[in-house]
């Protein structure tokens, strides 16, 4: 089933909106992005699977000065799974305090919920070295 252009947008400014939440550590708006009982795959970066939004917010705010500055997300594809749900894969990078920038693939699955588009689930995925032939 496709997705509507209407949808497309949403499920692309659900994304944006993790960014500028997470930087400014919004977390009591994390509801307009993820669903209650989401699951959050960190382990390829060493932090396990975090599930649900209080979870999270408890993660970022152990982190401290450890969280990025800034949180971009491009290069959003968006795939149906069906008509309530997408595969949404995307690019992060992250600013860290010291200047440093990491690279990272999201890959998310989206549902259409009574609010709206939300994450259900994301794993992280970092880009570490370069694609070598």
């Amino acid at each position: 089933m496709a997705i509507s252009i209407a949808d497309r947008l949403a499920i692309h400014e659900l994304l944006a909106l993790h960014g500028h939440l997470s930087d400014a550590g919004d977390f009591e708006r994390m509801s307009e992005v993820f669903v209650a009982d989401v699951e959050y795959n960190l382990t390829e970066l060493g932090g396990g699977l975090v599930r649900g939004r209080d979870a999270l917010r408890d993660m970022a705010l152990e982190l401290g000065d450890g969280n990025p500055l800034a949180h971009h997300v491009t290069n959003v594809v968006v795939s149906a799974l069906d008509g309530d749900a997408a595969l949404v894969h995307s690019k992060g990078l992250g600013i860290g305090a010291d200047g440093a920038v990491a690279s990272v693939t999201y890959e998310d699955i989206v549902r259409r919920t009574p609010d709206g588009w939300r994450i259900t689930h994301r794993r992280v995925v970092p880009r570490r070295r370069p694609l070598t032939p």
